[in-house]
C-alpha cells in the first residue's frame, strides 16, 4: 500500500510530504506482521507568504475569530491538497493519505492534555487526490489519558527497539521532543522549545525573509547572555516529569519579551538569538545526560543548525549523536514518514500509540477517515507490527 504522509509542524513554515510504499511479510495478519517501507518521494513546500502571515497572526497568544479559523481551515486544506496531488502524480498514484494538518492550539492544564486542534480540512485533499484521507490523529490519544504527543514515539520505538542499552530519538521542530528506549521500556515527551523562540525573534525583527536562522548566521554574531539563559532555564515546565507536552501556547514571542523585560536592560538581538539557541542545547543535553542515553538520533529542522548539533555533541561526549538517517528515516522527512505509517496503521486497524510514549492508558487506532472518490474499502485487519524497516527508493 502506498501512503502519502503530510504534516506542517510547530514551525508552521510549510508542508512536509512523503510517499511510502509499505509491504508486509508473508506472515499471519492475526499474529502481527513485519513491515518494510520504501520512501518513494519526499518534499517540503513552503506556505505562501500571505498564508503563513495570516496563520502566525492567528496563533496563541493572539486573539482571533471563528471566521478566521474557518477560512484558514479551508486555505490550509487547499494548500495541503495541492501538495498531495503533486506528490501522488509524481509516484503514479497513492492508495491513502494521512494528513496531520496544522496545529493551532494544544490545550494542556497542569500535567494533562485536554484537547488539541489541527486545521487543514481533509475533504479538500480527498477531493483532489481521490484517495481516502486519515486526519485528526491526535485527539483519540488524549481521550485515553495521553498527551496526543509525541506521536513519533511509535515510529521511534520500532526503529530503536533492537539497540542495546538506552537509546533515544530527538526531533527538533518548533518544539523539541524525545523518545527514550531502553531494556526496561519506553517513555517520550516534549523537552521544550527548539526553533520556536528563535523563529519568533527572526520574524519579529525582520532579520531575513526565511523566518528562521539559516545556518545559525544570526546566532553566530551574538554571544550567550548568561543571566537571561539562567532565568529561562528556571521555567517550571522543565521540572515536570514525563509524560508532558507543550507548544507555542507557552513558548512564543511574548514569552521571550517578558523575560527580556524582567532583565531590565537592553540585550542585543543577536545575543538574544544566540541565547535562545543555547537554551535548546542546554535543555536537551541535561535530559539526555540524566537518562544515561548512549545513542541519540536527531531529526527536524533544528538538526540543520550547526550551533545546536555541534553544541549537543560537545555537551554530550559520552553519547553518540547522529542524524536519524542512520535509522533509515531521513532527518528532514521523518515526521512525514511517521504520518504515512500512521495512515497505514489506521487503514489496517493497527493502534499507532505506544502508551509509554504519550501517557495513554491503552493503545488506540488513531484518526478519522474521509472517503476518497469511490466507496471506502478497507484492507485486511492486522493485529500489529513486529518490526519495521525503512529504505529509500533505488535511483533509476
Amino acid at each position: 500500500m502506498r501512503v502519502l504522509g503530510l504534516i506542517s509542524g510547530t514551525s508552521h513554515d510549510g508542508i512536509d510530504a512523503a510517499v511510502v510504499d509499505f509491504v508486509t511479510s508473508a506472515g499471519f495478519a492475526s499474529e502481527g506482521v513485519e513491515l518494510s517501507g520504501t520512501v518513494l518521494a519526499a518534499t517540503s513546500v513552503p506556505y505562501a507568504p500571505e498564508l503563513r502571515a495570516r496563520l502566525i497572526a492567528a496563533l496563541p497568544p493572539a486573539q482571533t475569530t471563528l471566521a478566521e479559523v474557518a477560512e484558514l481551515d479551508t486555505l490550509i486544506g487547499q494548500a495541503f491538497a495541492e501538495v498531495a496531488a503533486d506528490m501522488a502524480a509524481k509516484v503514479g498514484g497513492v492508495d491513502a493519505v494521512c494528513s496531520h494538518g496544522q496545529t493551532v492550539y494544544h490545550w494542556v492544564e497542569g500535567a494533562h492534555a485536554l484537547g488539541t486542534l489541527q486545521i487543514g480540512q481533509p475533504a479538500w485533499i480527498a477531493e483532489r487526490v481521490g484517495a481516502p484521507v486519515v486526519s485528526d490523529i491526535r485527539i483519540r490519544d488524549i481521550t485515553v489519558g495521553g498527551h496526543g504527543a509525541p506521536l513519533v514515539s511509535f515510529l521511534d520505538e520500532l526503529l530503536l527497539r533492537a539497540r542495546a542499552g538506552t537509546s533515544a530519538a530527538l526531533n527538533l521542530g518548533g518544539i523539541s521532543n524525545m523518545t527514550v528506549v531502553s531494556d526496561t521500556g519506553l517513555y517520550a515527551y516534549d523537552v521544550g522549545p527548539a526553533n520556536a523562540l528563535v523563529d519568533a525573534m527572526i520574524v519579529e525583527h525582520g532579520l531575513n525573509d526565511l523566518g528562521y536562522d539559516e545556518d545559525a548566521r544570526v546566532a553566530r554574531t551574538g554571544t550567550v547572555d548568561d543571566a537571561l539563559l539562567t532565568a529561562m532555564l528556571a521555567d517550571p515546565y522543565y521540572a515536570l516529569t514525563p509524560p508532558k507536552s507543550t507548544g507555542k501556547e507557552h513558548f512564543h514571542l511574548a514569552y521571550v519579551q517578558s523575560h527580556l523585560a524582567a532583565q531590565g536592560r537592553e540585550i542585543p538581538v543577536a545575543d538574544v538569538i544566540r541565547t535562545l539557541t543555547e537554551l535548546t542545547v542546554r535543555t536537551v543535553a541535561r535530559d539526555v545526560q540524566a537518562a544515561g542515553i548512549s545513542f541519540l538520533a536527531v531529526s527536524g529542522g533544528g538538526c540543520r543548525n550547526p550551533l545546536v548539533l555541534d553544541g549537543l555533541r560537545a555537551a554530550l561526549p559520552d553519547t553518540e549523536v547522529v542524524l536519524a538517517d542512520e535509522l533509515g528515516a531521513p532527518a528532514d522527512d521523518k515526521e512525514a514518514i511517521l504520518l504515512a505509517l500512521i495512515g497505514w496503521c489506521t487503514m489496517h486497524g493497527v493502534p499507532a500509540i505506544v502508551p509509554g510514549g504519550t501517557g495513554a492508558r491503552e493503545p488506540r487506532i488513531l484518526g478519522t477517515i474521509t472517503p476518497g472518490a469511490g466507496p471506502l474499502v478497507m484492507p485486511e485487519i492486522i493485529a500489529g507490527l513486529t518490526s519495521l524497516s525503512l529504505q529509500a527508493a533505488s535511483a533509476s
